[in-house]
């Protein structure tokens, strides 16, 4: 189960939210979801957020507005000089839908524990030819340093330009996958090397959440499990 059940898609509900918040008449529903997938595929594919380091886009509807939340970990790269760059994507964005659309930005403090993040710089590394171990080490080493509590990377696909696909995983900490509670950060990024695709999969674990109301993005929570390690350390 662990192995083969996205972990965020098994917690939702449970410490995990959707990155779609809106309710629409069922006959709506598919050609509403559809204009979600073409709004974030725009979103990324425009020159104005190229090295943003996007980690998600959420989408807010309202009846006549939609809202489109960004987190990233260069915001200022977004924004651009006094939010020109942000009208530009509203404006691009606007040419999709008839409803009103509104930016908003919201940044990630710690780039280093985030997963997906971690899964496109470890891409970033493989496209520039760079070694995979070394990649997955740092970004381990990084993530530890950041404060997680647990973090597991796979890669698979033509390692090292070798004639034969193969997978590596490389694991630190705890990462309980079949805990509900636990809050684990999922990402995947796909790197397009001269000698084909190479997959990147990133866990972390940043704790376990015990109130099922508290919001992930609030640390003090998130992070329950490790500091009561550390009192029983201590």
């Amino acid at each position: 189960m662990g192995q083969k059940v996205n972990p965020i898609g098994l917690r939702l509900g449970v410490n995990k939210t959707w990155q779609s918040k809106w309710y629409v008449d069922p006959r709506e529903y598919a050609d509403t979801l559809h204009e979600d997938l073409v709004l974030r595929k725009a979103l990324l594919a425009c020159p104005e957020v190229a090295g943003a380091e996007i980690s998600e886009v959420e989408i807010t509807r309202k009846p006549q507005r939609i809202t489109m939340i960004i987190a990233t970990a260069r915001p200022g790269v977004i924004i651009g000089a006094k939010g020109a760059n942000v009208e530009k994507i509203a404006e691009k964005m606007q040419k999709l839908t008839d409803k009103k659309v509104q930016i908003k930005i919201r940044e990630i403090k710690k780039a280093e524990c985030d997963a997906q993040l971690i899964a496109q710089n470890i891409a970033k590394q493989l496209e520039g030819r760079g070694a995979y171990r070394r990649a997955m080490k740092n970004a381990i080493s990084r993530a530890l340093q950041g404060g997680v509590e647990g973090i597991k990377i796979k890669c698979s696909g033509r390692l090292g330009g070798a004639e034969i696909a193969r997978t590596e995983q490389m694991k630190d900490g705890r990462v309980p996958l079949h805990t509900l509670r636990s809050d684990i950060d999922y990402g995947f990024a796909t790197a397009n090397t001269s000698f084909g695709s190479i997959g990147i999969k990133v866990w972390v674990f940043n704790g376990e959440i015990y109130d099922r109301g508290a919001k992930v993005e609030d640390e003090s929570t998130a992070t329950v499990g490790r500091k009561k390690a550390e009192e029983a350390r201590g």
